[in-house]
């Protein structure tokens, strides 16, 4: 028997309330069940009409890209560019330090998840975030390379710049390995980022200098 309290507490929500708590469940059950999902689906886990959910949404579309703010955009930091850029410390530091701080943000289930389904449904999330990754992380850090080995500026290329993801990418994939498949071999994660960091400076040290 549905509890009476609680239904009557959700009906009184006012509208940005609700909107909000239709994001939060949106994020678990399109973490759980992915985007082939329906919204009629949805609105059955939600307890409410569809209807209702598309007074809200009007499209599943406009649901998936409120989801993908609340993931990925609403955790993103400010300071990370900061910290990245921060020329008073040895790049090293700097790189040790964002990627502790960015995967305590990315190493989480929902998140990966999330990722990886709309990866295999072609859901443009997948796309958004790389645009954003590069933009904010990769052309960064290859910026600050040649900066910290006193090459002339330039802008950082496409070579530049995928040799760098080659590197994010293999921590991303870590955290796959502990969260979804849960066969990481080394549990130490802050080892595990220090070696990645500094096979990312001794590579974009090759490829920037030539040596």
């Amino acid at each position: 028997m549905p509890d009476t309290a609680t239904t009557t507490k959700r009906r009184r929500l006012p509208s940005g309330e609700r909107r909000q708590e239709f994001i939060e469940k949106a994020i678990d059950f399109f973490a759980e069940e992915g985007f082939e999902s329906s919204t009629r689906g949805l609105a059955k886990r939600l307890g409410v009409t569809q209807p209702l959910l598309y007074r809200y949404f009007p499209s599943k579309e406009d649901l998936i890209s409120e989801v993908y703010d609340a993931v990925y955009v609403n955790r993103w930091r400010p300071e990370w560019a900061d910290l990245l850029t921060d020329r008073d410390r040895p790049l090293r530091d700097r790189l040790i330090a964002f990627y502790n701080v960015y995967t305590d943000v990315i190493f989480n289930r929902e998140w990966m998840r999330i990722y990886l389904f709309s990866g295999l449904k072609g859901v443009d999330i997948n796309r958004r975030y790389m645009s954003l990754v590069r933009q904010r992380i990769l052309a960064p850090i290859v910026n600050e390379a040649r900066a910290e080995l006193g090459l002339p500026e330039s802008a950082s290329n496409d070579p530049e710049v995928e040799f760098a993801w080659t590197i994010h990418g293999g921590i991303f994939y870590y955290g796959v390995r502990v969260l979804i498949y849960e066969s990481a071999v080394a549990s130490d994660k802050e080892q595990v980022l220090e070696d990645a960091v500094d096979a990312l400076l001794l590579g974009l040290r090759q490829k920037l200098t030539g040596e």
